[in-house]
Protein backbone atom coordinates (compact mmCIF):
# COMPACT_ATOMS: atom_id res chain seq x y z
CA UNK A 1 0.00 0.00 0.00
CA UNK A 2 2.22 2.80 -1.28
CA UNK A 3 1.71 6.40 -2.23
CA UNK A 4 -0.70 7.26 -4.95
CA UNK A 5 -3.50 9.75 -5.58
CA UNK A 6 -7.18 9.05 -6.07
CA UNK A 7 -7.46 11.02 -9.27
CA UNK A 8 -4.42 9.47 -10.88
CA UNK A 9 -5.43 5.96 -9.96
CA UNK A 10 -8.99 6.42 -11.18
CA UNK A 11 -7.78 7.89 -14.48
CA UNK A 12 -5.36 5.01 -14.94
CA UNK A 13 -8.05 2.45 -14.23
CA UNK A 14 -10.58 4.10 -16.50
CA UNK A 15 -8.11 4.37 -19.34
CA UNK A 16 -6.74 0.86 -19.05
CA UNK A 17 -9.78 -1.06 -17.94
CA UNK A 18 -12.87 0.81 -18.98
CA UNK A 19 -13.92 1.94 -15.53
CA UNK A 20 -15.36 0.35 -12.40
CA UNK A 21 -18.52 -1.49 -11.63
CA UNK A 22 -20.04 -4.73 -10.49
CA UNK A 23 -17.88 -7.83 -10.79
CA UNK A 24 -17.75 -9.11 -14.39
CA UNK A 25 -17.96 -12.73 -15.42
CA UNK A 26 -14.98 -14.92 -14.61
CA UNK A 27 -12.01 -14.61 -16.95
CA UNK A 28 -10.93 -17.78 -18.76
CA UNK A 29 -8.90 -19.96 -16.42
CA UNK A 30 -9.88 -17.99 -13.31
CA UNK A 31 -10.97 -19.72 -10.12
CA UNK A 32 -13.55 -18.14 -7.87
CA UNK A 33 -13.08 -20.43 -4.87
CA UNK A 34 -11.03 -23.42 -3.71
CA UNK A 35 -11.96 -26.79 -5.13
CA UNK A 36 -14.61 -28.70 -3.19
CA UNK A 37 -13.06 -30.41 -0.20
CA UNK A 38 -9.74 -28.56 -0.51
CA UNK A 39 -8.17 -27.84 2.86
CA UNK A 40 -6.02 -24.77 3.59
CA UNK A 41 -2.35 -25.44 4.22
CA UNK A 42 -2.41 -22.56 6.73
CA UNK A 43 -5.21 -20.71 8.48
CA UNK A 44 -5.76 -18.20 11.27
CA UNK A 45 -9.16 -18.44 12.92
CA UNK A 46 -8.38 -16.06 15.82
CA UNK A 47 -9.85 -18.17 18.57
CA UNK A 48 -8.74 -16.97 21.98
CA UNK A 49 -9.58 -14.77 24.90
CA UNK A 50 -10.48 -11.12 24.43
CA UNK A 51 -7.62 -8.60 24.39
CA UNK A 52 -4.97 -11.25 23.72
CA UNK A 53 -2.49 -10.72 20.93
CA UNK A 54 -2.49 -12.77 17.69
CA UNK A 55 -0.08 -15.71 17.65
CA UNK A 56 3.58 -14.74 17.34
CA UNK A 57 4.18 -18.03 15.53
CA UNK A 58 2.44 -16.56 12.49
CA UNK A 59 2.30 -12.78 12.97
CA UNK A 60 4.77 -9.93 13.28
CA UNK A 61 3.73 -6.48 14.53
CA UNK A 62 5.48 -3.56 12.84
CA UNK A 63 5.66 -0.37 14.87
CA UNK A 64 6.39 3.33 14.47
CA UNK A 65 5.97 5.93 11.76
CA UNK A 66 8.87 6.19 9.31
CA UNK A 67 10.80 9.38 9.84
CA UNK A 68 11.00 10.49 6.21
CA UNK A 69 7.66 9.75 4.62
CA UNK A 70 5.19 8.17 7.01
CA UNK A 71 5.27 4.60 5.70
CA UNK A 72 5.74 5.85 2.15
CA UNK A 73 2.37 7.60 2.04
CA UNK A 74 2.74 10.55 4.44
CA UNK A 75 0.43 8.77 6.86
CA UNK A 76 -0.57 10.08 10.28
CA UNK A 77 -0.80 6.90 12.37
CA UNK A 78 1.83 5.48 14.72
CA UNK A 79 1.71 1.68 14.66
CA UNK A 80 1.88 0.04 18.09
CA UNK A 81 1.89 -3.41 19.70
CA UNK A 82 -0.88 -2.37 22.08
CA UNK A 83 -3.85 -4.77 22.30
CA UNK A 84 -6.08 -1.71 21.89
CA UNK A 85 -4.77 -1.48 18.33
CA UNK A 86 -4.54 -5.21 17.50
CA UNK A 87 -6.01 -8.02 19.54
CA UNK A 88 -8.61 -10.76 19.63
CA UNK A 89 -12.19 -10.04 20.66
CA UNK A 90 -12.88 -13.39 22.33
CA UNK A 91 -15.48 -14.29 19.69
CA UNK A 92 -13.19 -15.58 16.96
CA UNK A 93 -12.12 -12.29 15.41
CA UNK A 94 -8.97 -10.22 15.09
CA UNK A 95 -9.53 -6.48 15.60
CA UNK A 96 -7.15 -3.94 14.05
CA UNK A 97 -8.18 -0.49 15.26
CA UNK A 98 -7.05 3.02 14.41
CA UNK A 99 -7.66 5.38 17.33
CA UNK A 100 -7.14 9.03 18.01
CA UNK A 101 -4.06 9.35 20.20
CA UNK A 102 -4.15 11.50 23.34
CA UNK A 103 -1.87 14.51 23.19
CA UNK A 104 0.05 13.08 26.12
CA UNK A 105 1.14 10.08 24.00
CA UNK A 106 3.72 12.22 22.14
CA UNK A 107 4.34 9.63 19.39
CA UNK A 108 6.82 10.93 16.77
CA UNK A 109 5.36 11.50 13.30
CA UNK A 110 6.78 12.06 9.83
CA UNK A 111 5.28 15.50 9.10
CA UNK A 112 4.44 16.98 12.46
CA UNK A 113 5.90 16.64 15.88
CA UNK A 114 3.52 13.95 17.08
CA UNK A 115 1.18 11.46 15.39
CA UNK A 116 -2.50 12.18 16.12
CA UNK A 117 -3.51 8.53 15.58
CA UNK A 118 -2.39 5.06 16.62
CA UNK A 119 -3.07 1.86 14.69
CA UNK A 120 -1.58 -1.56 13.92
CA UNK A 121 0.19 -3.28 11.05
CA UNK A 122 0.52 -7.07 11.14
CA UNK A 123 2.54 -9.19 8.71
CA UNK A 124 3.43 -12.85 8.19
CA UNK A 125 6.86 -12.01 6.76
CA UNK A 126 9.39 -14.75 7.50
CA UNK A 127 6.69 -16.94 9.07
CA UNK A 128 3.98 -17.76 6.52
CA UNK A 129 4.08 -17.38 2.74
CA UNK A 130 1.98 -18.29 -0.28
CA UNK A 131 3.79 -19.71 -3.30
CA UNK A 132 0.87 -20.71 -5.49
CA UNK A 133 -2.83 -20.85 -4.74
CA UNK A 134 -5.46 -18.76 -3.02
CA UNK A 135 -5.28 -16.24 -0.19
CA UNK A 136 -8.75 -15.72 1.32
CA UNK A 137 -9.68 -13.27 4.07
CA UNK A 138 -13.16 -12.74 5.50
CA UNK A 139 -13.41 -9.30 7.05
CA UNK A 140 -15.32 -6.09 7.68
CA UNK A 141 -13.35 -2.98 6.74
CA UNK A 142 -13.70 0.43 8.43
CA UNK A 143 -14.84 3.37 6.33
CA UNK A 144 -14.69 7.11 6.82
CA UNK A 145 -12.84 10.23 5.74
CA UNK A 146 -9.07 9.77 5.79
CA UNK A 147 -9.08 6.01 6.39
CA UNK A 148 -7.28 3.42 4.27
CA UNK A 149 -7.69 -0.18 5.52
CA UNK A 150 -5.75 -2.69 3.46
CA UNK A 151 -5.25 -6.43 3.04
CA UNK A 152 -2.21 -6.97 0.83
CA UNK A 153 0.87 -9.05 -0.01
CA UNK A 154 4.57 -8.37 -0.67
CA UNK A 155 7.18 -10.50 -2.38
CA UNK A 156 9.85 -12.38 -0.46
CA UNK A 157 12.62 -12.03 -3.06
CA UNK A 158 14.69 -9.60 -0.97
CA UNK A 159 14.41 -6.82 -3.58
CA UNK A 160 13.41 -3.32 -2.52
CA UNK A 161 9.92 -2.08 -3.34
CA UNK A 162 8.54 -1.87 -5.99
CA UNK A 163 10.78 -4.53 -7.53
CA UNK A 164 9.69 -7.05 -4.92
CA UNK A 165 6.11 -6.92 -6.21
CA UNK A 166 2.95 -5.99 -4.33
CA UNK A 167 -0.54 -7.51 -4.56
CA UNK A 168 -3.26 -5.39 -2.94
CA UNK A 169 -6.02 -7.91 -2.23
CA UNK A 170 -8.37 -5.13 -1.18
CA UNK A 171 -8.30 -1.47 -0.17
CA UNK A 172 -11.21 0.78 0.74
CA UNK A 173 -10.30 4.44 0.56
CA UNK A 174 -11.62 7.40 2.50
CA UNK A 175 -15.10 8.42 1.55
CA UNK A 176 -15.74 5.59 -0.94
CA UNK A 177 -17.30 3.12 1.50
CA UNK A 178 -18.68 0.71 -1.11
CA UNK A 179 -15.70 0.58 -3.48
CA UNK A 180 -13.06 -2.15 -3.18
CA UNK A 181 -9.80 -1.70 -5.08
CA UNK A 182 -7.56 -4.60 -6.13
CA UNK A 183 -4.18 -3.58 -7.55
CA UNK A 184 -0.75 -4.93 -8.48
CA UNK A 185 2.51 -2.96 -8.25
CA UNK A 186 5.84 -3.90 -9.77
CA UNK A 187 9.11 -2.53 -11.19
CA UNK A 188 7.56 -0.15 -13.77
CA UNK A 189 3.93 0.03 -12.62
CA UNK A 190 3.58 1.41 -9.12
CA UNK A 191 1.97 4.19 -7.11
CA UNK A 192 -0.65 5.84 -9.36
CA UNK A 193 0.47 3.58 -12.22
CA UNK A 194 -0.47 0.38 -10.39
CA UNK A 195 -2.57 -1.98 -12.51
CA UNK A 196 -5.93 -3.17 -11.22
CA UNK A 197 -9.66 -2.68 -11.06
CA UNK A 198 -12.41 -2.14 -8.52
CA UNK A 199 -15.78 -3.58 -7.60
CA UNK A 200 -18.82 -2.05 -5.90
CA UNK A 201 -20.23 -3.67 -2.77
CA UNK A 202 -23.99 -3.75 -2.13
CA UNK A 203 -23.48 -1.69 1.05
CA UNK A 204 -20.80 0.04 3.12
CA UNK A 205 -17.75 -2.24 3.62
CA UNK A 206 -18.01 -1.69 7.37
CA UNK A 207 -21.54 -3.06 7.67
CA UNK A 208 -21.01 -6.69 6.64
CA UNK A 209 -18.36 -9.36 6.29
CA UNK A 210 -17.09 -10.05 2.79
CA UNK A 211 -14.60 -12.61 1.55
CA UNK A 212 -11.67 -10.91 -0.20
CA UNK A 213 -9.34 -13.15 -2.15
CA UNK A 214 -6.66 -13.50 -4.80
CA UNK A 215 -5.88 -16.67 -6.67
CA UNK A 216 -2.16 -16.67 -7.55
CA UNK A 217 -1.35 -19.15 -10.30
CA UNK A 218 1.63 -19.33 -12.67
CA UNK A 219 1.62 -16.10 -14.68
CA UNK A 220 -1.94 -15.27 -13.65
CA UNK A 221 -3.51 -13.53 -10.62
CA UNK A 222 -7.28 -13.22 -10.17
CA UNK A 223 -9.01 -10.94 -7.65
CA UNK A 224 -12.46 -11.74 -6.27
CA UNK A 225 -14.99 -10.63 -3.67
CA UNK A 226 -17.42 -13.17 -2.22
CA UNK A 227 -16.29 -15.76 -4.76
CA UNK A 228 -16.95 -13.50 -7.79
CA UNK A 229 -13.83 -12.65 -9.84
CA UNK A 230 -13.58 -9.06 -11.07
CA UNK A 231 -10.04 -8.72 -12.41
CA UNK A 232 -7.34 -11.02 -13.80
CA UNK A 233 -3.75 -9.95 -14.42
CA UNK A 234 -1.26 -11.72 -16.70
CA UNK A 235 2.11 -10.60 -18.11
CA UNK A 236 0.31 -9.43 -21.26
CA UNK A 237 -1.28 -6.54 -19.28
CA UNK A 238 2.08 -5.19 -18.06
CA UNK A 239 4.23 -2.49 -19.71
CA UNK A 240 6.61 -5.35 -20.51
CA UNK A 241 6.08 -9.08 -19.86
CA UNK A 242 9.55 -9.08 -18.29
CA UNK A 243 8.13 -6.93 -15.46
CA UNK A 244 6.22 -9.92 -14.05
CA UNK A 245 7.59 -10.51 -10.51
CA UNK A 246 4.89 -12.71 -8.99
CA UNK A 247 6.26 -16.24 -9.35
CA UNK A 248 7.88 -15.94 -5.92
CA UNK A 249 6.59 -16.46 -2.39
CA UNK A 250 4.51 -13.61 -0.97
CA UNK A 251 3.59 -12.76 2.63
CA UNK A 252 0.45 -11.10 3.97
CA UNK A 253 -0.05 -7.68 5.58
CA UNK A 254 -3.09 -6.31 7.42
CA UNK A 255 -3.31 -2.68 8.51
CA UNK A 256 -5.50 0.39 8.94
CA UNK A 257 -3.76 3.57 7.80
CA UNK A 258 -4.95 7.13 8.47
CA UNK A 259 -4.32 10.14 6.25
CA UNK A 260 -1.72 10.34 3.52
CA UNK A 261 -1.63 10.84 -0.22
CA UNK A 262 -4.60 8.73 -1.22
CA UNK A 263 -7.42 9.07 1.34
CA UNK A 264 -6.46 12.59 2.43
CA UNK A 265 -6.66 13.78 6.03
CA UNK A 266 -9.19 12.60 8.62
CA UNK A 267 -11.70 15.07 10.00
CA UNK A 268 -14.18 15.35 12.85
CA UNK A 269 -16.44 12.75 11.20
CA UNK A 270 -13.75 10.05 11.09
CA UNK A 271 -14.70 7.25 13.51
CA UNK A 272 -12.43 6.39 16.42
CA UNK A 273 -11.90 3.55 16.85
CA UNK A 274 -12.00 2.62 13.17
CA UNK A 275 -11.77 -1.15 13.22
CA UNK A 276 -10.97 -3.86 10.71
CA UNK A 277 -12.65 -7.04 11.96
CA UNK A 278 -11.05 -10.18 10.54
CA UNK A 279 -12.99 -13.43 10.84
CA UNK A 280 -10.33 -15.65 9.29
CA UNK A 281 -7.31 -15.85 7.00
CA UNK A 282 -6.80 -19.00 4.90
CA UNK A 283 -4.12 -19.99 2.40
CA UNK A 284 -4.88 -22.78 -0.07
CA UNK A 285 -2.44 -24.43 -2.44
CA UNK A 286 1.30 -24.39 -1.84
CA UNK A 287 3.37 -22.30 0.53
CA UNK A 288 5.29 -22.34 3.79
CA UNK A 289 4.63 -21.82 7.47
CA UNK A 290 1.71 -22.58 9.67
Amino acid sequence: MNRRSVSALVLALVAALGGCGPAPASAPGARSSPSAGEEPFWQAEFDGAAATRPSEESWNTETGNRDAEGWGNKELQYYTEDAANSGLDGSGHLLISARRAPASARLPCWTQEFCPWTSARLTTEGKVALTRGRAEIRAKLPTGTGLLPAIWMLGDNGVEWPGQGEIDICEVVGGEPRTVYGTAHGPTYFNENGIGDSVTLPSDASTAFHTYAVDKQPRRITWSVDGKPYFTLTPAELPSPDDWVFEQDVHLLLNVAVGGDWPGPPDASTPSPATMTVDYVRFYGKGSGG
